[in-house]
């Protein structure tokens, strides 16, 4: 049992707060289910921070069989690239993993390692989301990344589209990253549009290139890229900006932000 380790922290953790926490993140945000999305890209900062901007991309995902997560490993544990097979608890209750899906992953740089996910807060914030939508009516699988290369990220996201060929399901895969970290508002804006400029295009190359030209502190590049990848050869065509915000916009401060984007991916 893989229980919560940033519950109370990133985000409530009792259950009717938690509930109410999520409430206000998807309030004025309009439930919009588009059922060709393959993929997208949400933050994972404490919820005051980056909530809105996540719920504004959860709002447009359809219902899922296995929303497949990718996050990076933030605490140098464990495997470097790890899939967890371990029932996970939040405040608002169990979620399973899709062990039929970890047991047919390829594992040729994927291991099977809970050790990467015990503290590891990335993934962890994304699953309140899906269960205050979607209830106890979905599974998922998650997978922390410790490496950042091209290479990498494109192995891992052919496994998962070969993998995800093989299943008569619906699933989609969530990418999670923020973007600058700690860089004036303005300079943290136009370094981010000019990343996200290459998701959209579903651009692995331009991604890696830009991220290397602009010194781009995103946390999640090797997530993104291997949800890119695994889109694409699922049929993807293109991204779109959902929102943008940084924690500039919450707090006040635009000295020293964080950037948060939303996109999603059909």
């Amino acid at each position: 049992m893989r229980r919560a380790a940033v519950a109370g922290a990133f985000y409530e953790g009792e259950k009717s707060r938690l509930e109410e926490q999520l409430r206000e993140c998807f309030s004025g945000v309009t439930r919009e289910e588009k059922e060709n999305v393959l993929g997208a890209v949400v933050p994972h900062a404490g919820y005051m921070y980056s909530g809105g901007v996540a719920a504004n991309v959860y709002a447009k995902l359809p219902m899922a069989d296995t929303f497949i997560i990718l996050g990076p490993n933030h605490q140098g544990m464990g495997s470097l690239i790890a899939v967890s097979a371990d029932t996970w608890v939040t405040p608002l209750g169990e979620v399973e993993v899709d062990k039929a899906f970890v047991d047919a992953l390829p594992k040729r740089i994927i291991d099977v390692d809970e050790t990467a996910h015990k503290y590891e807060h990335s993934i962890e914030v994304q699953l309140p989301f899906l269960q205050f939508l979607f209830d106890k009516h979905f599974r998922f699988v998650p997978i922390c990344m410790g490496l950042s290369d091209e290479e990498t990220a494109k192995e891992i996201g052919e496994d998962l589209a070969d993998t995800i060929a093989k299943f008569d399901n619906k699933v989609v895969v969530i990418a999670t990253s923020d973007f600058t970290h700690y860089e004036p508002d303005s300079i943290a804006r136009e370094k981010d549009e000019y990343v996200r400029e290459a998701i959209t295009e579903l651009d692995s190359a331009k991604f890696y290139n830009r991220i290397y030209e602009r010194n781009s502190t995103a946390c999640g590049v090797c997530p993104i890229a291997a949800m890119m990848h695994a889109a694409k050869k699922l049929g993807a065509r293109e991204g779109e900006l959902i929102k943008y915000a940084t924690s500039g916009d919450i707090i006040g401060d635009r000295s020293s932000v964080v950037g948060y984007g939303g996109i999603i991916i059909f």
